[in-house]
């Protein structure tokens, strides 16, 4: 049980960001003797071990507060950079100004800010009150389906802030891409001259 139970909680740590994801998911698969969490776990494997700089990113289409819908691919040519949070997640509000801050010293560059709520839908007020009361910039997108919309699910979001970058061509330049109040933030857009 104890195995089984440390397996459970150290699954979270597989993530696109860890180097060792290939031998901690070699690990888990012997710790644990449960079936089904081996399985569950095979297939984040599979996600995670596909979100690698170069490789195609997950797509989204999803609604925007301006009105009608925005998808990947009406931002091709442009860096990406994606911001999945939530009105009730403290960590996601507290990089709120570092975010606006990014926003502005990069206006006008070859990048563009998308934020992505995956709140539930009867928070779909709530999530309009707070880029109103907040003046939240960017294109603020409300994912369809909340933790199980499709993109989340693709890039294996269990926790969030995540933040996700994404070259002018709809490739993964890093699928778990430094906070705006990492100084490792400016110094990747340097990096990629944006």
């Amino acid at each position: 049980n104890i195995k089984n139970e440390l397996a459970g909680q150290m699954a979270y740590m597989l993530t696109p960001s860890n180097e060792n994801a290939d031998k901690l998911y070699k690990a888990l698969q012997v710790i644990s003797d449960k079936e089904k969490f081996q399985k569950e776990l095979t297939t984040k494997y599979d996600k995670v071990k596909n979100l690698v700089t170069g490789k195609a990113s997950p797509k989204f289409d999803y609604e925007n507060h301006k009105g009608g819908k925005t998808k990947l691919d009406d931002l091709k040519g442009k860096y990406v950079y994606i911001d999945v949070w939530a009105t009730w997640c403290g960590p996601c509000i507290g990089e709120i100004p570092s975010l606006k801050k990014v926003e502005k010293e990069y206006h006008g560059k070859n990048i563009e800010f998308v934020s992505i709520s995956i709140d539930q839908k009867d928070a779909y007020e709530t999530w309009k009150s707070m880029i109103k009361n907040r003046e939240l910039g960017g294109i603020q997108l409300m994912a369809d389906n909340a933790w199980k919309s499709q993109f989340v699910t693709d890039y294996a979001i269990e926790g969030i802030p995540r933040f996700i970058l994404i070259d002018p061509n709809g490739k993964i330049v890093s699928a778990d891409a430094p906070r705006p109040s990492s100084p490792k933030l400016i110094e990747l857009f340097n990096e990629l001259e944006i």
